[in-house]
């Protein structure tokens, strides 16, 4: 089994992950509603350039074209049936393409959530969402994954599960949860209630952060809560390419490349070692991260004031935790880039 990941992370002071798969695949042609998961099987030259793009931009890691490939989610498109397959597809051409990079590049293996609802007002049991997330992962690492990923979560249950279907299989792994809703999960998880389940978990991640959620500003206010925990463990941060906004029948996020490379470079000082973008990150976002990674210091931990200032104002007043009394003054700061 791959331990690249591990090596990394003892090795270097940060690394680059990927960008969008969403965005960059909806670029190529993919049709809302669509399944993506697909492609691995019918449009394998595309998911290589997907993979190719971030790989070319600079990444030290990407994520597999897998997010839906769970029995749940695909079931529907008639195709629950094929959650092992379409995974170990993603896998395959990520490895390929990985292989071929001239250097060493870590095939993560991206684990989305059910889209069901677990706990006591739930249908999804412990067991079944095991079952699920264990399904996927042996297809991602049958095809050649070195660590595998799970985004984008909301409960701390679908977490758990997702934990312990790797740790049947004996599968290193990273974990990241959405903080979209006032600065919690959509299910209340705060960035400190992270900390404290991830730290409980037998089997902990090789590192554990943040994906997604609103904007830039709003996922780094997480990493500073996750910073303040003072964990040792490393900080993944995948925040989105600015602010979506709906323009001419499409999503679109504002954030220039020159705000990207901001962002990277805050992210780092706030205390995140694995740093990446979310939806609306492109190839060419990516490219200003490295360069601005390699080439600029990262500076002293910033307040929330100089996050608001740099990358926009934050979507809510609080972090979730109602702790800091600075942040309705953050909220009002103006952001500094912006694409047209």
């Amino acid at each position: 089994m791959s331990d690249a990941l591990s090596r990394a992370l003892a090795s270097r002071d940060w690394l680059l992950a990927d960008g969008a798969t969403g965005t960059n695949l909806f670029n190529m042609g993919l049709q809302s509603g669509d399944a993506p998961e697909f492609w691995n099987e019918d449009e394998p030259e595309k998911i290589r350039n997907l993979y190719r793009g971030a790989v070319n931009a600079g990444s030290d890691l990407f994520l597999t074209n897998s997010f839906g490939a769970n029995a749940s989610r695909l079931k529907l498109h008639d195709a629950g049936h094929r959650a092992y397959e379409l995974s170990k597809l993603a896998a395959e051409l990520g490895r390929e393409v990985a292989d071929a990079a001239g250097r060493e590049v870590i095939v993560a293996g991206s684990v989305g959530p059910t889209g069901e609802i677990m706990g006591a007002v739930g249908t999804l049991s412990h067991e079944s969402a095991v079952e699920m997330f264990e399904e996927t992962a042996k297809g991602l690492m049958d095809g050649g994954a070195d660590v595998l990923w799970v985004e984008t979560i909301s409960a701390p249950e679908e977490f758990r599960a997702a934990a312990e279907a790797f740790a049947n299989i004996g599968a290193p792994w990273c974990g990241t949860m959405s903080f979209d809703t006032a600065g919690r999960t959509m299910m209340g998880v705060t960035s400190s209630a992270m900390v404290e389940m991830v730290e409980a978990l037998p089997n902990p991640p090789l590192a554990f952060g943040a994906n997604c959620g609103v904007g830039a500003a709003d996922l780094l206010r997480t990493v500073l809560g996750f910073s303040a925990t003072g964990t040792e463990r490393p900080i993944i941060a995948k925040g989105n390419a600015g602010i979506p906004k709906y323009v001419d029948g499409h999503i679109h996020y504002d954030g220039t490349p020159e705000l990207m490379g901001e962002y990277a470079l805050m992210a780092r000082a706030c205390g995140a070692k694995i740093i990446g973008g979310c939806c609306g990150t492109m190839p060419v976002h990516l490219k200003a991260m490295r360069e601005a990674l390699e080439n600029r210091e990262p500076g002293p931990r910033p307040s929330l004031e100089e996050i608001a200032e740099t990358l926009g104002g934050f979507s809510s007043d609080s972090d979730g935790t109602g702790e800091d009394a600075t942040e309705g003054r953050a909220r009002r700061g103006r952001r500094r880039s912006k694409a047209d």
